[in-house]
């Protein structure tokens, strides 16, 4: 990657933890703090390694098309954090000096903009508070550095910024117009990134709405530019129309009465003429960040000396062991002191020389780790030959908090090994199913340092007001309040989790598994409950009691009795399920292969006067179903009664059609919408059939009348009369 340029270094504005004293990635910055450790996170200029993934992007956008097996809303989310825009940058030129009385940037601040046609309607300009014009700002008047630190003290993740109040104060400074020579002021504001763009924007208030509640927050002149027939601008009030690229200019000059697209046009060209403006594609996507100030992490294999300056370690070399004498005390990076670590020879001249401490963001060991699964035993290659067998993945499950960058960062390097031969294929997951989390109550409190101390469900005390909801918390240990940090998803560093061993001890594995599996659908989060796990042991055990009671009772049965009436029913109940757990399990909805199972025990039940060919028929399916969600008790009482083999080596249960075949059905019975009863009639009867078996049930005929009323039938399921 070094030698092709797809790994660099650069200095840049980044996150940082003062606690952790590490970089963070965007997506580890939650509401300004630290994903792990809770502090206030700041902007640093920290030199540091990253990989060119803005080099695929066309084709990381193009083929998202191609992910037929995605759902829509991750194939959107790539797409907007890939972010392609085509617009124009452009240039307003000014004549403000540095301290040395240089022109700044050539006399231009440059933007980027895709609604070039509302250009005759900026009323300020704005900066990030990193912009070399911010600074200048901050030297011309210091009281402005007390709003710019304070910017650094926040995340710098861009969509974070969209639920972020705008605030921002004037530079002083003023740009000119690039077409009309007005003076234009320029604030610095927090919600411009020094990182996305150029840095800097045109502020358009009057038909962007970031911009209008700017300006209406710091009274800013707001000039309408673009009107649409029938509709009359309000600037005291925003409308979602003024921000449509439909309608035509107004208030721009020469460009009055242009449709949006022919002055987007024309003001384009002007723009070249006068050398402030080009067509330019931009990208939202930013190149990856994989330097991090910590132990844990693969090393990056770069040797510093001090005269042939950064020397990559040879091949001959690699791989860069860590050493496993550190112990990580939150401290900083331990391979800082490591002196046997850090203390080498450079490889080109012998000299004196220090190996890089940084290690690589752990997302770059979850690009690939798939491809080791399909060679575990190779120790000679990257990837083996199993890559080849095996990859792509079928089926790829993951929570959807890795909708984004973790599937972005898994495409991207496995184009990166393709194009160096390493595999042959694009793309690494055909089909994704994101499951849901498990979510669960939290509880902590803020130290001095910024720093979350963070306690278990069970280490505090809540108080609840008269409708049940929680109003304070305290821990038990000391009987100080603690934070009710509210419900979100389990994670040791919140320490919310569910210790699966206690409830292994008090119910069993299996109750964990079932609880889990049936707590919601797969695709969706579900808040833990301890009174479901109890719902979960109650139902095994009702399938232990009722397997015993079966077991003791089985010899006493009658022989022949499987093609009675009532036992036809039932066994089309039990296959009617098999077949809807069949789909289920084929869509991944595990939840409702549970219920399907739960419906068959009961209907099990219910049915132990149908003789023991029936009920062994009914408990081998249901043993079976449930299997991959309760492998314990259903391997036992596989073996407690006898089946045939190993419940593991066991066929799959195949839904017979003839037992889908009914000689009767029923049908339930409404009168003006009330349910009322139900009938049983023949497979396949006729309307007057139907009204005849109604009208023949005394119980139903009372709710009739003697004219019994119109009838309406939904085939096979329903009887509707009208009175």
């Amino acid at each position: 990657m070094l030698e092709k340029g797809l790994a660099y270094k650069k200095t840049q504005i980044v996150n940082w933890d003062p606690v952790d004293q590490t970089v963070l990635a965007n997506e580890q910055v939650v509401d300004g703090r630290g994903w792990r450790s809770g502090a206030k996170v700041e902007k640093r200029e920290v030199p540091g390694y990253y990989l060119r993934i803005t080099q695929y992007a066309d084709e990381l956008l193009s083929a998202i098309d191609t992910l037929s097996g995605w759902p829509e809303m991750v194939r959107t989310m790539q797409r907007n954090w890939i972010g392609r825009a085509a617009g124009v940058r452009l240039a307003f030129p000014h004549s403000i000096n540095d301290g040395q009385g240089r022109t700044i940037g050539e006399g231009r601040l440059w933007v980027f903009t895709t609604r070039v046609d509302t250009l005759m309607g900026v009323t300020f300009c704005a900066v990030s508070p990193d912009h070399v014009l911010a600074k200048r700002a901050v030297e011309l008047n210091p009281e402005l550095s007390a709003f710019v630190d304070s910017c650094r003290l926040s995340t710098v993740n861009g969509p974070a910024m969209s639920g972020r109040s705008k605030e921002g104060v004037s530079s002083g400074l003023y740009v000119d117009h690039p077409l009309t020579g007005q003076s234009i002021p320029v604030w610095i504001c927090n919600y411009v990134l020094a990182e996305y763009g150029e840095g800097a924007l045109m502020g358009v208030p009057a038909h962007d709405e970031r911009d209008f509640e700017f300006a209406r927050q710091h009274d800013l002149s707001i000039r309408q530019v673009v009107a649409i027939d029938g509709r009359t601008y309000d600037p005291q009030h925003w409308s979602a129309w003024y921000a449509s690229i439909d309608g035509s200019l107004v208030h721009s000059q020469i460009y009055d009465g242009l449709s949006v697209a022919d002055a987007a046009q024309a003001i384009t060209a002007a723009l070249v003429t006068k050398g402030l403006g080009e067509r330019k594609t931009t990208w939202r996507l930013r190149d990856w960040g994989i330097s991090r100030q910590r132990y844990w992490g693969t090393p990056i294999p770069i040797i510093h000396c001090r005269q042939c300056g950064e020397v990559p370690v040879p091949y001959a070399e690699l791989p860069v062991l860590l050493p496993t004498d550190c112990i990580p005390d939150g401290s900083g990076n331990p391979l800082e002191g490591h002196d046997g670590f850090r203390h080498v020879n450079c490889p080109k001249c012998a000299a004196p020389a220090l190996r890089e401490t940084d290690t690589m963001d752990t997302f770059v060991d979850s690009s690939w780790y798939f491809m080791r699964y399909c060679d575990p035993d190779s120790t000679t290659a990257m990837v083996g030959s199993g890559s080849r067998y095996w990859m792509a993945i079928d089926q790829y499950i993951g929570g959807i908090e890795h909708a984004v960058l973790h599937l972005l960062y898994a495409r991207f390097w496995t184009r990166a090994m393709r194009d160096e031969g390493l595999v042959d294929f694009s793309e690494p997951f055909k089909n994704l199913f994101t499951q849901g989390m498990l979510l669960r109550e939290c509880y902590y409190r803020e130290g001095a340092d910024g720093k979350r101390q963070w306690f278990y469900p069970t280490q505090v005390t809540v108080a609840h007001d008269e409708k049940g909801r929680p109003t304070s918390a305290i821990a038990i240990d000391d009987g100080l309040p603690v934070v009710i940090g509210g419900v979100e998803k389990m994670s040791k560093s919140k320490s919310n989790v569910v210790e699966p061993k206690q409830i292994i001890d008090k119910f069993g594995a299996d109750t964990a598994r079932l609880f889990t599996i049936f707590a919601g659908p797969p695709d969706q989060s579900t808040v833990w409950s301890d009174s479901g796990v109890a719902v979960a042991y109650r139902f095994l055990h009702r399938l232990w009691a009722f397997a015993y009671e079966y077991k003791i009772a089985s010899s006493s049965f009658a022989e022949g009795n499987k093609g009675r009436a009532e036992s036809k029913r039932l066994r089309f109940e039990i296959h009617s399920l098999l077949k809807q757990i069949n789909i289920d399990f084929q869509r991944l909805q595990y939840n409702t292969v549970v219920s399907g199972a739960m419906k068959m025990l009961k209907i099990l039940e219910a049915s132990k006067v149908d003789g023991p060919l029936f009920l062994r028929e009914g408990i081998g399916i249901l043993l079976r179903v449930l299997y991959p969600v309760t492998p314990h008790i259903t391997h036992v009482l596989w073996k407690e009664l006898a089946f045939e083999g190993g419940i593991l080596d066991s066929p799959w249960p195949e839904v017979e059609e003839e037992a889908l075949q009914q000689e009767e059905i029923k049908m339930m019975v409404q009168v003006n919408g009330k349910l009322r009863g139900s009938i049983l009639v023949k497979t396949g009867a006729d309307l007057k059939e139907i009204r005849e078996a109604v009208l023949a049930d005394v119980s139903l005929r009372v709710y009739l009348g003697e004219q019994a009323g119109k009838m309406v039938v939904v085939p096979n399921r329903l009887v509707n009369f009208i009175v």
